[in-house]
């Protein structure tokens, strides 16, 4: 099984490492998108990472309630640029949303997609609930999952 799940202060200094230069990698230099990638939140947060032969391929960061949002959330979904193509992205979706929906025993989950992202996240049963709006130069939407309302 190649899909794994740490704490912060499980992460090795090289696991976290290659994950903060797999996030920037892609969201600030690929994406140019010059923002605070180190937000504070990752210390509270569950990392989500599927790797193969030691190489980070995709990831999430699992943020609890009360921390970002009043309920738990999904950010920094990445796929590596190498690794795309694989369905991968739709792994890590599903692996994050059972970990919070068992795990934390949420009834509901947010995330903050890009706009470009929105019909793949719709297809996990995620819903807008804000309109378009600019994040770092790029469009987000606001999306909130329903456990009574879906099931994955």
């Amino acid at each position: 099984m190649n899909w794994k799940t740490y704490h912060f202060n499980d992460l090795s200094v090289g696991k976290l490492y290659e994950i903060l230069k797999l996030r920037v990698d892609v969201f600030v230099v690929e994406q140019e998108c010059p923002y605070p990638e180190l937000d504070g939140l990752d210390q509270e947060s569950i990392h989500l990472e599927y790797a193969e032969g030691g190489k980070t391929l995709a990831y999430a960061r699992l943020v609890p309630a009360g921390v970002k949002y009043e309920i738990p959330s999904i950010g920094r979904v990445i796929v590596h640029p190498e690794a795309r193509g694989r369905g991968l992205a739709k792994q890590l979706m599903t692996h994050c949303m059972e970990y919070i929906l068992s795990e934390w025993k949420a009834e509901e989950i947010q995330l903050q997609g890009q706009v470009y992202l929105q019909e793949f996240y719709e297809s996990f049963g995620f819903q807008p609930v804000s309109e378009a709006y600019d994040e770092d130069g790029i469009p987000h939407v606001d999306m909130k999952y329903m456990a009574k309302q879906n099931s994955i």
